[in-house]
Parts: structure tokens; C-alpha cells; sequence
């Protein structure tokens, strides 16, 4: 399967949000619990930003997913650190493919300086979890019962990844 990037732009708000929906609804990898509309989506994800790029997975010409770095803090002194996000449609879990988009997001964020990446994970994401591990990333943070969602309470894990 041929896995490409390509920079997220407006035009496929959609798409995204599609996706995102799902994770919404369907499960617990996001602390939303209604769809957000386009106009917070665009809020979320970093489109046109230099440093914090976002880009759509593709999957031999298909959509499958989308990425992207976010400022981990609105301080000067965190410029060197961000975090990565993942979200794969579901039919393309479990190929290779959010390893390769990982991998993608740590090249993206070297070639901006960031050389300290975050993956923020609920604590029952155990796909999530083995993914950034088998990236290399190490737990670093465990916030316990932070959130809420289909009536269960929630942890919220970090895994770390130095770059350098």
C-alpha cells in the first residue's frame, strides 16, 4: 500500500470532520461528546500554520486519515515541544499505517525545530497506547478520571518522544 502527505487545506474540512465524527460518537479517543461544527474544527486543526502543520493520509490515492502538530503551550519557552495527532478512518487501523504517520509527523517536526513530541491518549486506547510505544514514545503522564464520556470515567496518558 502506498501511504503519501499531503498538506491539509480548507477543501477538505469534510473529509475531517467525517472522521472525526465517527471518533466522536463511536468511541472514547476524544474527549468531544457532540460533532463539532466546520467553524470549531477549524479552530482545532492548525491549517495554513508554518510551524504546526496538518496534512491528509493517503492510502494508494485515498483518503484514510489526517495529522497534524499542535502547540503544546502558548509560551516561548515550549516552541521546541508539540504534540501529535493521528486519526485513521477505521477500515485503515492495523496495517502499518499510523506508524508511517507518526514516523511523518516526527521528520515534519524536526524540520521546525520541535524536538520534543507529545501524544495525549485516553488511558483505554490501548491502540493508541502500543502505537506511539512502538514509535518510541515513553509514558511520561497519568491524569486519572479527568474526563467523562458514555458514562465512564476516563485517564488521560502521555507519551513523550525526544526527537534529538
Amino acid at each position: 500500500m502506498e501511504i503519501k502527505f499531503e498538506k491539509a487545506t480548507l477543501n477538505d474540512l469534510v473529509a475531517i470532520k467525517e472522521i472525526y465524527d465517527y471518533y466522536i460518537t463511536e468511541t472514547t479517543a476524544t474527549f468531544h461528546t457532540h460533532p463539532v461544527s466546520f467553524e470549531e474544527l477549524r479552530e482545532i486543526i492548525p491549517f495554513y500554520n508554518k510551524k504546526y502543520p496538518s496534512f491528509i493520509v493517503k492510502a494508494d490515492g485515498k483518503t484514510a486519515g489526517y495529522c497534524y502538530l499542535s502547540q503544546f503551550k502558548k509560551r516561548q519557552a515550549y516552541d521546541r515541544t508539540a504534540e501529535a495527532t493521528v486519526y485513521l478512518k477505521p477500515e485503515y487501523c492495523g496495517q502499518g499505517i499510523g506508524f508511517k504517520t507518526v514516523s511523518f509527523l516526527e521528520k515534519e517536526a524536526l524540520k521546525r525545530d520541535i524536538k520534543v513530541l507529545l501524544g495525549t491518549i485516553t488511558g483505554t486506547n490501548e491502540n493508541s497506547i502500543r502505537l506511539f510505544a512502538k514509535c518510541g514514545f515513553e509514558k511520561c503522564a497519568h491524569f486519572k478520571q479527568v474526563g467523562q464520556k458514555f458514562n465512564e470515567l476516563l485517564d488521560v496518558v502521555i507519551y513523550e518522544k525526544i526527537l534529538e
